[in-house]
C-alpha cells in the first residue's frame, strides 16, 4: 500500500508538530481579541493581531460532521471517517476518527471525543480522536 500523503512541517506550524511528538494537542489563542485558533498561523484569523501565544488544549472534542468513505486512497483503509470535530476550547479540526467502527449507528455527531496521536515517523504525530474514555 501506498504511504500516506503527509504535512509539511513549516516555521508556523512547528510548534504544532513539537506538541504531537510530546503527546499534546497545541493551539494558538490572541493576546488582543482572545480569540482561539486552528490551524497555526503567526496571526490571529478574528483580528489580525500578532500578539499570539501557544499553548496545550485539553484533548477533548466533540464530533461535528462526518463522512465515511469507502473507497481505496492511497495510505488508507476503507472505511474510514473523514470528520470535523469541535474543540472543546472552540476551533474546528479536520481529523480522522479511531478505535470504533466506521458506521453511523457507532458515529453519533455531538459524542464525546478525545485526541490520539499516531506515528508515522520520527517528525509526524497525526492527532487523531477517539471516543472518550476508551483505553488505547
Amino acid at each position: 500500500m501506498t504511504e500516506r500523503p503527509l504535512p509539511a512541517i513549516t516555521p508556523e506550524t512547528q510548534h504544532f508538530w513539537e506538541g504531537t511528538r510530546a503527546g499534546e494537542l497545541r493551539l494558538q489563542k490572541c493576546a488582543a481579541c482572545d480569540h482561539v485558533y486552528f490551524p497555526p498561523r503567526p496571526f490571529c484569523p478574528q483580528c489580525a493581531s500578532s500578539d499570539v501565544s501557544v499553548f496545550r488544549a485539553s484533548g477533548r472534542a466533540t464530533l461535528h460532521s462526518y463522512v465515511i468513505h469507502h473507497r481505496l486512497v492511497p495510505g488508507f483503509v476503507p472505511p474510514y471517517s473523514i470528520a470535523v470535530v469541535e474543540l472543546e476550547e472552540g476551533p474546528r479540526m479536520m481529523t480522522n476518527i479511531v478505535e470504533v467502527p466506521q458506521t453511523p449507528e457507532e458515529l453519533r455527531l455531538d459524542m464525546p471525543l478525545e485526541v490520539v496521536f499516531q506515528r508515522i515517523n520520527d517528525e509526524i504525530f497525526l492527532p487523531l480522536f477517539r471516543p472518550a474514555g476508551r483505553a488505547a
